[in-house]
C-alpha cells in the first residue's frame, strides 16, 4: 500500500516520462525526476519542468531532479518510463535499495519488461502500465510536448484487481490522467503491442507517417501481415483479445492517427538506437520458441537493425 501522500520516482525522465513527472508535480504530488541526460536534469532542476501541447504550455516548478538514482531511495512507487533498453539497468539499481514497502510501476512499448525485471528481483513489488495516444516528444533539455493524453492502463502481473493496484490508479487519476485499473493486463499489453509491430518497423522501413502506410497499398499490406504474425503467437500464448477480428481491430487504430510517426521512426530520424528489440524483434525470437513462422517480421527487424548498425 501507498502512503496518503506518497513520494513518486519516475526513472527516465524523457518524453514520456517527463508528461509524467509533470503531470504529478502539478498535482501537488512529490516527485523525483532520475534520468541519465544531465544536460536535461540540470534545466528541470534550476529553472522547472516545462510541459507543452494538449494540457497547455506552462513551466512547472518543485520536482526534484537527479542523474543519480539513489537520490530516490526513499520513493514509495517508482514509475520506469525509459526504453525498454533501460529497463535492466533501472531494475538492476532500483534493485539494490528497494524496501518491502515499495512499489514499482513499469510502463514501456513491446514486450518483456517483467522478464527483464525478474532477471534482478522477484516480481512480487511490480505492477505493468500500458500508455496509449500521448505523442510525447523530447523538444529541447527541460522540455517535453505532448499532443494528446488517451489513455494509462495499469494491472497486477498476475492478474486481478488488488488494494494497491486501485490506490495506484487513484494516484493517476488525481494527476489528471484518463487511468484504469485491469484484471487482466496482460491482454492489454498484446492489444497494444501487435499494433506496434504494425506501425512501428514498417514506418521506419518505409520512412513514413501512419497515413502515408496506409495509403500505399504494398506497405499497408506487409504491415498487416507483420501485425497477424504477432497476433497468432498472442493467441498461441492464451492471450484473450477482446475482438475477433485483429485487422479491423488495428486499422481502427491507425486510422485514427494518421499523422502520428511511431517512436522508433522518430529514433531513426534523430539516427538513435530504437526499441526494435521488444517490438518487431520479439515476434522472431517468440516464433522461433514456438516453432511458428514469422517472415514480416524478421525481415523488418533485419532492415531496421542494418540501419542501426550505420548509426
Amino acid at each position: 500500500m501507498l502512503p496518503e501522500h506518497p513520494v513518486v520516482a519516475i526513472i527516465g525522465t524523457g518524453s514520456m516520462g517527463g508528461v509524467y513527472a509533470g503531470l504529478f508535480a502539478e498535482a501537488g504530488i512529490s516527485v523525483i525526476a532520475i534520468d541519465t541526460w544531465a544536460e536535461h536534469i540540470a534545466v528541470i532542476q534550476d529553472k522547472g519542468l516545462r510541459l507543452s501541447g494538449v494540457s497547455g504550455d506552462r513551466i512547472i516548478s518543485g520536482i526534484t531532479a537527479s542523474t543519480d538514482i539513489t537520490a530516490a531511495k526513499d520513493a514509495d512507487l517508482f514509475i520506469i518510463a525509459t526504453k525498454a533498453a533501460g529497463v535492466e539497468a533501472a531494475a538492476s539499481a532500483i534493485a539494490a535499495m528497494l524496501k518491502p514497502s515499495q512499489l514499482i510501476l513499469t510502463i514501456q512499448n513491446g514486450l518483456g519488461a517483467a522478464e527483464r525485471i525478474s532477471a534482478y528481483m522477484s516480481v512480487d513489488q511490480v505492477l505493468l502500465g500500458v500508455a496509449e495516444g500521448f505523442g510525447a516528444s523530447i523538444v529541447e533539455a527541460g522540455h517535453i510536448h505532448h499532443n494528446n493524453m488517451r489513455q494509462i492502463r495499469i494491472g497486477e502481473i498476475n492478474g486481478g484487481i488488488s488494494q494497491r493496484l486501485t490506490t495506484i490508479e487513484t494516484l493517476w487519476q488525481k494527476a489528471g490522467f484518463k487511468a484504469t485499473a485491469f484484471a487482466d493486463i496482460n491482454q492489454l499489453i498484446w492489444e497494444k503491442y501487435i499494433c506496434n509491430v504494425m506501425l512501428s518497423a514498417p514506418c521506419t522501413v518505409f520512412d513514413c507517417n501512419v497515413g502515408e502506410l496506409f495509403a500505399h497499398p504494398e506497405w499497408k499490406a506487409i504491415a498487416i501481415g507483420a501485425m497477424l504474425e504477432a497476433y497468432y503467437l498472442g493467441k498461441a500464448k492464451g492471450i484473450a483479445f477482446s475482438f475477433d477480428d485483429p485487422v479491423a481491430y488495428a486499422t481502427a487504430f491507425a486510422e485514427g492517427m494518421p499523422k502520428a510517426n511511431p517512436s522508433m521512426r522518430l529514433d531513426h530520424m534523430a539516427r538513435r538506437r530504437s526499441e526494435i528489440d521488444a517490438i518487431n524483434g520479439m515476434v522472431p525470437d517468440l516464433g522461433r520458441q514456438m516453432n511458428m513462422p514469422t517472415p514480416y517480421n524478421q525481415v523488418l527487424t533485419a532492415e531496421v537493425r542494418r540501419r542501426e548498425d550505420a548509426f
